[in-house]
């Protein structure tokens, strides 16, 4: 099991450099970050210009290859991921977007990973039933919704219950004192959170049906009930288990993956996360922070696969064996 973990992590770890390198490669290619000084007013003498991205690594007159061992070399040996296109430390941007995100996304994963697990087990116990049906055709609703549409309609229903919900941004400026800067901060989380629990949970609940009906039918539920187990007993002690094998690889790559995915809802109720920032990063150009966002995200692949296969080996005694 080690050695399986280990020639895992090695794996993982060379996907990382390729994705990451491609990246730089290709965002150093096609953006453009003199774009920004360019288009100040006065704009700066061209020298300046060019001395100011050469100090920054994002000189377009310097070689790509040259500007991506300079990057490379920096993240191996120092850890530094460079300067953001306007002299920020993109280190510094990098690790206050993420605390963000966590906020963000902790509650919501964990509520949204029990509940549509159990929502999806429950409703394959309910085959066909009227809750089953109705719940299906809700899910179906939810996953055909894009995100905008879902949290844009979270604001309106805000707005006309009346209820003093404040969604945008992280909590209200003019809060003063740690417990009131806490409680504004809790009251901003509500519809951001809700717009994820509702697009996970239904993502989650779907598949778990599915695996969870392959598994009702199955010889050792059978013979867990010819034992003189309820059928509630089987399921819960072999049954769920079972079911929730399958479905453990999508559980946790989502879960990891939402630190970049919720864009739309952090660009929406204004959580600068980062999803928010690659987003940005994009449209203003700015080469390292998208490298930076790159290693981030492949790293993060890197973890979902590694918990996936722990996990995995866990709950099934075959791959251990």
């Amino acid at each position: 099991m080690g050695r399986f973990l280990l020639r895992r992590a090695v794996n993982y770890v060379i996907l990382v450099f390729i994705a990451a390198s491609f990246t730089y490669f290709l965002a150093s290619s096609y953006l453009e970050p003199i774009v920004n000084f360019l288009s100040k007013h006065p704009q700066p003498p061209l020298s300046s210009i060019h001395n100011i991205l050469r100090s920054r690594n994002l000189d377009p007159n310097t070689p790509l290859v040259q500007r991506y061992w300079t990057w490379i070399t920096n993240i191996l040996f120092h850890g530094n991921f460079g300067q953001t296109f306007d002299g920020n430390s993109v280190n510094s941007e990098m690790g206050r977007r993420i605390f963000v995100s966590t906020e963000l996304l902790l509650v919501a994963t964990l509520v949204s990973t029990v509940s549509g697990v159990a929502w999806g087990a429950w409703n394959a116990l309910r085959q066909y039933r009227p809750s089953d049906r109705i719940s299906t055709v809700v899910s179906y609703l939810l996953l055909a919704t894009p995100t905008p549409v879902i949290a844009i309609s979270l604001e309106t229903v805000d707005q006309w219950m009346g209820v003093p919900v404040q969604y945008t941004g992280m909590y209200d400026p003019g809060a003063q004192g740690t417990w009131s800067v806490i409680t504004s901060n809790m009251q901003h989380l509500i519809l951001p959170t809700i717009t994820l629990f509702l697009i996970q949970a239904t993502l989650f609940s779907r598949y778990q049906r599915g695996t969870m009906l392959d598994v009702l039918g199955s010889d050792f539920l059978r013979t867990a009930r010819a034992k003189g187990l309820t059928r509630r007993q089987a399921v819960l002690k072999h049954g769920l288990r079972t079911a929730v094998i399958p479905v453990m690889p999508l559980l946790v790559y989502n879960i990891v993956l939402l630190f970049t995915g919720a864009t739309f809802t952090e660009k929406i109720f204004g959580w600068h996360g980062m999803g928010e920032w690659l987003v940005d990063s994009i449209t203003q150009n700015d080469v390292n922070a998208v490298g930076a966002i790159a290693v981030f995200t492949a790293v993060l692949v890197l973890i979902a696969g590694l918990l996936s296969d722990l996990v995995y080996a866990a709950l099934d005694p075959r791959v251990r064996s």
